[in-house]
């Protein structure tokens, strides 16, 4: 029987009065704005369903509510994580619920029993933090574990990388606390045969007699059309259930929020390993990859995991990954595997690694395993390949690696003849796929290229599904092995398991939700998943015409570029990095990579409703962007916030101006000599009460927050700070306006030091004569004001170039400034100059460690005895320099040192200062680094190379830090 269809009385997009019950009845957040809908449209694959609203779930009651709320108003309701699905499962025309921001909890840990209990918001990764300590971790280790949350994967029936030894979900899943579509909120766990254990709950019992009933009537049809696979997540898991006794969360496991809302899931828990080893065995044809398989899981791996070409090129042109994947893959493979083996003896893990060398030997395939026993290059290894999908992403153009047949599972003997005739399926279509994962239980994520924004692309995908499908069926196999139904897999249901098949899951769904409250559209009842009005690029998808502030050519133009966002929100991680700093500290889906991209990607195609890219959405998308460059190196598709943020904001400015407090920073390397003029006068503003109050009211400069301080003895290129002469090759000093503006001394202690290793050190000076120091353009490039960048590019460039050219390196201490001349400048048209100088541009620490590496840096440095903690620029991140910061502070004999393993300080230039941004500035500083800078030693040497993490340390936890480069030269002898 058909579930009643609720979207029939269903309100219009956005309508007030389901908004106004949710904010009077619920404390969620409530969002039912046209740009919180946009975002919440689509998730990681290929659909866009533009939502009634979203509810922000603050606490258990606000489900309870938003279910009666749904239920009475007549409108479907939609659980949501971390929106990470591949398959269209979370979008929906529903009011959306996401409980990933304030329901994210463990509630206990029972550790006799090794169970935990959660909320299900909670990230596993989060999760597996909390249980480290008491030496368990939950084993289904999906690959976004840094975002995935175990609502969704419970939803989702997740397996991940070492199924082969723990399984799914279903199999990890203790219990389920749900909340259905009646308001009846129920226990999901394991009944007994005689229904003892939920005698109290004639809801809950009626359900268990109804679904025993249905196994009863079909169980013959069950095992005639179920597929005998450890990977097989189509559907309802009806194949669970058993008469004389059975676990009733095993049908909530998998049903991807059409049965109920999670409100709590009981976890079965594992010990961790305490020992792993990793063989990375490569070879010629990705055949005899597949082939080898079979054998391979013959040794008991814990792991066995595919990365193809494609992936292993790909994966060198990311900065973020090119040293791990140089290091462990040898030669030119076309396909390696990952083989893991874990346990408690040590010497076992090592003998099982010599067994794979001997094995792959006899396959024929002898010195093709690099052996990796050391955790930190286990875990690199791994890192590379939980980002297989994202790295498929980085591809640019308009065709993409889609999703739609990648969950295909099939036995482990008929794998590599399935892949071989699936490629010939490919090409018949004029395409080809892409392959990675899980080749230890037969699922290979495989994604045909497509360009889904013509017809004839989703003609293909249609042709290419019903072709592989037809294929698995032949095999026996599973059409939806990992990612779920969804948009995608739903409608061929059908074929793979038949009418009567089809027919109990419509039955299971009516038992739970007869109405069809809970996000309908999925398992039963299905669209067709290629109708392109579901697309995120429907008919008439297109950019406006825009005049680009800077040049967007290397993507192939500003919405490419944009697109380059595939939602799977890599910048929602939960662990140590840079990206995305404003989403750690407020949670909100608006402040992260991912919501800005699709809010500036809905603006670029008109679809706010505004016209224009310069809409007031976009805006207040971008605004807590501190333009840490971190997505630009954690991003695995490339996304660059921080570029999109200064062509956005040169856009708002041709609509609508410049402010005053604006124009007020960007043009301080302008009228900086004179300000060091007037220092004793400009710095009375934090020192006579009521100057900071005014500033505030006139400019808007956080009262509580002292400014830098103007030097009198500033910096002078030209003057007595001039060359300085050593014997050696000569350097270009790069001393930026900040530097010698505000701590000229950072600039002092770089000369001397270069002097002191036999550097002739020139402080290259502007040709016009002003006297004023070179300025990359930084303050003009975070206003958005790309004319003015542009002006002073040229100034400092015609100099430098000309250095540059003589094949002088040009050496910087600013990381914001001096890597401007590497990114920004290259796309502002400035043509062979800006080339010629970002490609001689260094960092004081990357100049130090080239030379040292060719024996010609050797100061006579002093031992000390002192500890020094280093904290990263988001900048020296996001280009992959603080190792050499770390290897030059080494160069001090005996100096401890020890780097915050922590994401960026909060400050950003003037965003810390901002009246509006302090707050949100002080809330990254303590999810980032400032708890470690509190907790080191006092005697200890901080060192930071930006000036706003300098000055964010002394304002907010009163500790002082200095430049890299004066704690070498304070350490120079004699």
């Amino acid at each position: 029987m058909a579930a009643a269809n609720p979207t029939a009385a269903k309100p219009k997009v956005g309508d007030a009065r389901l908004a106004e019950r949710l904010r009077r009845e619920t404390r969620g957040e409530v969002l039912f704005d046209a740009a919180s809908r946009g975002r919440y449209s689509t998730d990681a694959s290929i659909y866009q369903i533009e939502p009634l609203g979203v509810l922000v779930a603050r606490e258990p009651d606000d489900i309870a509510a938003a279910i009666q709320i749904a239920r009475e108003e007549g409108v479907p309701l939609l659980p949501r994580g971390a929106g990470t699905s591949q398959c269209g499962q979370t979008v929906g025309e529903a009011l959306v619920v996401d409980v990933s921001k304030h329901l994210n909890r463990l509630v206990e840990v029972d550790v006799e029993n090794r169970r935990a209990t959660v909320q299900p918001g909670i990230v596993l990764d989060h999760l597996n933090k909390l249980l480290r300590p008491h030496k368990l971790f939950f084993p289904v280790d999906v690959s976004p574990a840094n975002r995935a949350t175990i609502g969704g994967m419970t939803g989702n029936n997740s397996c991940g990388s070492r199924s082969i030894r723990y399984g799914n979900m279903v199999h990890n899943v203790h219990a389920v606390d749900a909340i259905l579509a009646d308001g009846s909120a129920h226990h999901f766990g394991p009944v007994p045969g005689n229904l003892a254990d939920v005698a109290g709950d004639q809801r809950l019992t009626d359900l268990v007699q109804r679904m025993r009933a249905l196994h009863g009537r079909e169980a013959d049809e069950i095992d005639r059309r179920i597929p005998k696979l450890l990977r097989k997540v189509g559907g309802y898991n009806i194949d669970l259930i058993n008469p004389a006794g059975h676990n009733m969360a095993s049908l909530l496991v998998g049903s991807e929020g059409t049965l109920g809302f999670f409100t709590q899931v009981h976890l079965d828990l594992q010990k961790i390993p305490s020992h792993r080893t990793l063989g990375v065995c490569h070879f010629p044809t990705f055949y005899a990859a597949m082939d080898a398989t079979r054998h391979i899981v013959d040794l008991g791996p814990s792991a066995v995991e595919l990365v193809d070409r494609t992936l292993i090129d790909l994966s060198r042109e990311i900065a973020m990954f090119r040293p791990t994947v140089d290091r462990f893959v040898k030669g030119e493979p076309q396909a390696i595997l990952l083989v893991e083996f874990a346990g408690e003896d040590r010497e076992d893990c090592v003998r099982r690694l010599a067994d794979l060398v001997t094995l792959t030997a006899d396959l024929g395939f002898p010195d093709s395993v690099v052996e990796a026993v050391e955790p930190a290059f286990q875990a690199a290894v791994w890192e590379v390949r939980k980002a297989g999908l994202n790295i498929m992403m980085s591809m640019k153009g308009e065709g993409k690696p889609v999703s739609f047949i990648e969950d295909c599972a099939v036995p482990l003997a008929d794998l590599a003849e399935y892949t071989r005739r699936l490629d010939e399926v490919f090409a018949r279509h004029g395409t080809s796929g892409t392959w990675y994962a899980h080749a230890s239980v037969g699922t290979l994520h495989v994604r045909p290229i497509l360009n889904l924004k013509e017809e004839g692309g989703a003609k293909k995908m249609r042709a290419i599904a019903e072709e592989a499908f037809a294929m698995v069926r032949e095999y026996k196999g599973s059409h939806s092995g990992e990612h779920g139904d969804g948009l995608v897999r739903s409608e061929f249901h059908r074929p793979m398991f038949g009418d009567r098949i089809v027919r109990a899951f419509e039955e299971v769904k009516e038992a739970f939700d007869p109405t069809g409250l809970f996000n309908p559209g999925k398992i039963v009842h299905p669209s067709k998943m290629d109708d392109r009005s579901l697309f995120r690029w429907k008919p008439g998808y297109k950019a406006l015409p825009v005049a680009t502030g800077l040049d967007w050519s290397d993507w192939g133009g500003l919405l490419a570029a944009v697109e380059m966002c595939n939602n799977n929100g890599e910048c929602r991680k939960s662990d140590p990095g840079v990206m995305c700093p404003s989403y750690r500290a407020t949670m909100d889906e608006q402040h992260v990579t991912r919501g800005r991209a699709n809010t500036l990607r809905l603006a670029v195609t008109g679809q706010l409703g505004n016209g224009s890219v310069a809409d007031p959405a976009v805006k207040e998308a971008l605004d807590l962007c501190l333009s840490c460059k971190g997505c630009k190196r954690e991003c695995p598709t490339g996304v660059d916030m921080a570029r999109m943020k200064i062509e956005f904001q040169h856009q708002w400015n041709k609509a609508n101006g410049v402010p005053w407090r604006e124009r007020v920073v960007a043009h301080l390397p302008r009228y900086a000599r004179v300000a060091a003029m007037l220092a004793p006068v400009l710095n009375l503003r934090d020192r006579i009460p009521g100057l900071a109050a005014l500033s505030e009211r006139m400019l808007g400069f956080a009262a509580d927050r002292p400014l830098p301080k103007w030097r009198r003895d500033r910096f002078d290129a030209k003057g007595a700070d001039g060359d300085a002469q050593g014997a050696g090759p000569e350097v270009a000093l790069f001393v930026d306006s900040f530097t010698a503006a505000f701590e000229p001394e950072n600039a002092r202690a770089a000369q001397r030091l270069l002097v002191a290793a036999g550097y002739r050190v020139t402080t290259i000076s502007a040709e016009d004569g002003s006297g004023r120091a070179l300025c990359c353009g930084r303050t003009y490039l975070a206003a958005g004001m790309v004319d003015e960048a542009r002006a002073e590019a040229v100034r400092a460039l015609k100099p430098l170039a000309a250095a540059a050219r003589r094949g002088v390196p040009i050496v910087g201490l600013e990381p914001s400034c001096l890597f401007t001349f590497r990114d920004e400048h290259l796309v502002l048209g400035l043509g062979e100059d800006a080339k010629a100088v970002a490609a001689k541009s260094v960092m004081f620490e990357e100049f130090v460690a080239a030379e040292r590496a060719a024996g010609r840096f050797n100061p006579a440095l002093r031992p000390s005895t002192e500890a020094a903690v280093l904290h990263g620029h988001c900048h020296q991140r996001a280009f992959g320099t603080v190792g050499a910061v770390e290897a030059m502070l080494k160069l001090v004999p005996g100096l401890k040192l020890s780097t915050i393993d922590a994401g960026c300080c909060g400050m950003a230039g003037a965003f810390g200062y901002q009246k509006e941004h302090a707050d949100v500035s002080r809330r990254v500083a303590e999810v980032g680094p400032l708890p470690a800078v509190r907790a080191a030693p006092a005697d200890a040497i901080l060192v930071a190379a930006g000036t706003s993490c300098r000055h964010q340390f002394a304002d907010l936890a009163s500790r002082t830090a200095i430049h890299p480069v004066r704690v070498l030269a304070n350490h120079l002898a004699g």
